[in-house]
């Protein structure tokens, strides 16, 4: 994938008095009416304000919650205005449907650098279908259409994927940053790289490590997932999170890294607990050394600092999950270690870092060196598809739209 291949707000022309549909994501978590992290809608800024500078009238399509197709005054995206306007230092006006005649009638009353949210687009049981009538339908109220939730860019979406295909199609800034920074760490990378990949289950990432064998020269394998590795490579785990059921696929990948050239890197000490709960009793010990009742919660001192070594010659990093049970102390100390020395490596221009997923945001913003990476996404499933090495919906409509 090439951010080179698609428009962005570079190439709009005079775009005074036009209307530009702008997909972005707000779905944010939500208290009481309040938004408790307002990183997306932050994320959004640099586009709108660029649009809204322009001349253009700014409409916001996005999604909040599961409305299953129905409208949901409880998923409404009318709160979203306040926090929005409070950030962009300007009015943001509220249009309670995405499509019709009575959008089509309020929006005909904004002016040039107006900026409105229009209706959850996932109360239309189209959308999550991708009915070109509905695509049809949000794309009459606008002139230009402008991607900027590569969140949501594995969904051929009405909103993210059919209206593409209708009008002129632009990446915002955020969606062109993101493609930058995926294209830097795995598109077209400076070798050698090193992935590090932990969380729960070799199962939720089976897509992932096969993939990563053949792109990269290092595989860091964190988490319950390495555990799984280790049960395969015949030691003995305990009482730790295993799927023991998939050694079998733990070796197959493990194959075909030695066939790819790419050093598998799994830990050879470990930090021990009988009780998986904050600060037990816990011992570091070699990974041969584990109890029958003792589980496996985090990497021990001694792999990090070989692991710190490995990405002291790489050139590039990309991150997604943690080493260990990081939420739950002291087991992420060898995430918060290892983040730290890819935050420094970044520092002095050695290393390009490119991070993403959920518990890898967290766990970065822990370590507090998420604003030192490279380039940290907040993208959950859009992110994992794309370690995949999938093709993302959202991303090819912007190649094939009509502005190419």
């Amino acid at each position: 994938m090439s951010v080179r291949r698609f428009q962005t707000l570079d190439d709009l022309g005079d775009i005074g008095g036009q209307r530009a549909l702008v997909r972005v994501d707000l779905n944010v978590p939500m208290e009481a009416a309040r938004v408790t992290d307002d990183t997306r809608l932050r994320a959004a800024l640099p586009t709108v304000q660029a649009l809204s500078d322009k001349g253009a009238i700014v409409l916001l399509l996005a999604h909040f919650g599961r409305p299953k197709g129905n409208p949901d005054p409880e998923m409404s995206l009318a709160p979203m205005t306040t926090p929005l306007a409070d950030l962009l230092g300007r009015e943001v006006l509220f249009v309670p449907d995405c499509v019709g005649a009575d959008a089509a009638t309020m929006i005909a009353t904004m002016k040039p650098g107006d900026v409105a949210i229009l209706e959850n687009t996932r109360f239309h049981a189209g959308e999550e279908k991708n009915d070109p009538e509905l695509a049809r339908a949000i794309a009459a109220l606008g002139d230009i259409y402008v991607s900027d939730a590569f969140s949501a860019a594995h969904r051929a979406h009405a909103s993210t994927e059919g209206i593409a295909h209708l009008l002129p199609a632009y990446a915002g800034r955020a969606m062109e940053a993101e493609l930058d920074a995926l294209e830097k760490a795995l598109g077209a990378p400076e070798h050698p790289v090193a992935a590090v990949v932990g969380g729960a289950k070799v199962s939720t990432k089976l897509d992932v490590l096969e993939h990563l064998v053949t792109k990269v020269d290092h595989l860091i394998i964190g988490g319950g997932m390495a555990n799984t590795f280790l049960a395969a490579r015949g030691v003995d785990v305990g009482k730790s999170l295993a799927e023991h059921d998939l050694t079998a696929t733990a070796e197959h990948i493990l194959d075909a890294a030695d066939r790819a050239g790419c050093t598998v890197h799994l830990p050879y000490d470990v930090v021990v607990a009988r009780e998986f709960k904050p600060n037990p009793a816990t011992r570091t010990i070699n990974v041969r050394e584990v109890a029958a009742d003792e589980m496996i919660l985090d990497i021990g001192p001694a792999a990090v600092e070989a692991l710190a070594d490995s990405l002291k010659t790489c050139r590039t990093l990309v991150w997604n999950g943690p080493l260990g049970a990081f939420e739950t102390p002291p087991f992420d100390a060898a995430t918060v270690a290892l983040a730290k020395t890819a935050a420094a490596l970044t520092r002095e221009g050695s290393l390009v870092s490119v991070a993403g997923g959920g518990d890898t945001v967290a766990a970065l913003n822990q370590a507090g060196v998420a604003g030192d990476f490279t380039f940290v996404s907040t993208a959950g499933g859009a992110f994992l598809e794309w370690m995949e090495g999938k093709e993302l919906p959202g991303v090819k409509a912007l190649e094939d739209s009509p502005a190419n």
